[in-house]
């Protein structure tokens, strides 16, 4: 069975933040995209969206393709005009499981028959909203992560009828999109990264909701401490150096009583009204006078200028960036 992975033209159906997101990388890479969005007045807020997000990709030229321009953008009115003559099909529609099983049984039937289909679904299982389409061997989700033009990790996932080979096919087309895809070998909701993410999102809520800390605290306990080990180096490796000489089996046995201990919640707290306002008000308090815009831009010089740094000691050291 054989899916194409020679990408020129990549469709893209829903153009909010990671749709466009997707969209941006795309263009970045040299390619034709065709994007389809009903949501009234969808092709504006697209424009608006790669104009912000397209200054972060020009700062890393030795990067973008040749022929990378928002000129190869073109946005069409119909799910059939958009995959047609598509290479390869991302969807970015709302979390809505009967929204999806609808847009896929569409989407594959106009689609080409060998090419892959992938959902930015970050919780959604495959074997359920892809169960009308056609063809669902070329069906998977491809979760990435907010700025999607930016960040490389995507969570590959099949479903109970998507083929082997389009796993493949899909790892190996989003590595051609400078992407770092991390194959997640079970259909677990929340998948691998997002679930991690929970965890430490609901023992924040918990933290603010008992008047421990405030959310700037909280964002500040994390970027100027273990946030910035994260960027290079995850937990399990981490917590091996903390072990010292004898490495994990040291740390487990030092720390591992720790896990007994009631530090954690994991339970999240109840959302009153309250809790609500306490995080509205600490992140508008963080936001300051600064408009969404001018942080998208912020947190992109950020993420540039990190993931410049580390590729830079990476190769110091001997290590390939995807390492």
């Amino acid at each position: 069975m054989t899916f194409v992975t020679e990408i020129k033209t990549f469709a893209a159906l829903g153009t909010g933040v990671i749709g466009a997101g997707w969209i941006a990388r795309a263009l970045a890479h040299g390619l034709d995209v065709i994007a389809w969005d009903p949501a009234p007045g969808a092709e504006q807020a697209l424009r608006t969206r790669l104009a912000n997000a397209w200054p972060a990709l020009q700062k890393q030229k030795q990067r973008l393709a040749p022929g990378a321009s928002l000129e190869r953008l073109r946005f069409v009115e119909s799910i059939e005009q958009c995959v047609a003559n598509a290479d390869f099909i991302q969807e970015s529609a709302p979390e809505r499981l009967e929204l999806k099983c609808e847009l896929h049984a569409k989407i594959s039937a106009a689609a080409r028959p060998d090419v892959l289909i992938g959902s930015s679904t970050s919780g959604l299982l495959p074997s359920e909203f892809y169960a009308d389409a056609v063809r669902p061997e070329r069906c998977l989700v491809g979760h990435p992560f907010n700025p999607v033009y930016l960040l490389p990790l995507v969570e590959v996932v099949g479903g109970a009828k998507t083929a082997a080979e389009a796993v493949q096919a899909a790892i190996q087309v989003y590595a051609s999109l400078g992407m770092r895809p991390l194959h997640v070998r079970k259909e677990v909701p929340g998948f691998i990264a997002d679930r991690l993410l929970e965890a430490l999102w609901r023992e924040s809520l918990h933290l603010v909701n008992d008047g421990v800390a405030t959310t700037g605290e909280i964002d500040d306990a994390i970027r100027f401490g273990a946030g910035l080990r994260w960027s290079f180096m995850g937990s399990f490796l981490t917590y091996t150096l903390a072990g010292g000489p004898a490495g994990m089996r040291h740390f487990m046995a030092q720390f591992g009583p720790a896990l007994k201990l009631p530090w954690t919640y994991l339970e999240a707290p109840e959302l009153t009204e309250g809790l609500i306002d306490a995080v509205v008000e600490g992140t508008a308090a963080q936001q300051g006078e600064r408009s969404l815009d001018a942080l998208e831009r912020y947190r992109d010089d950020c993420l540039l200028a990190v993931l410049e740094a580390i590729r830079q000691t990476k190769a110091k050291h001997g290590f390939d960036f995807a390492e």
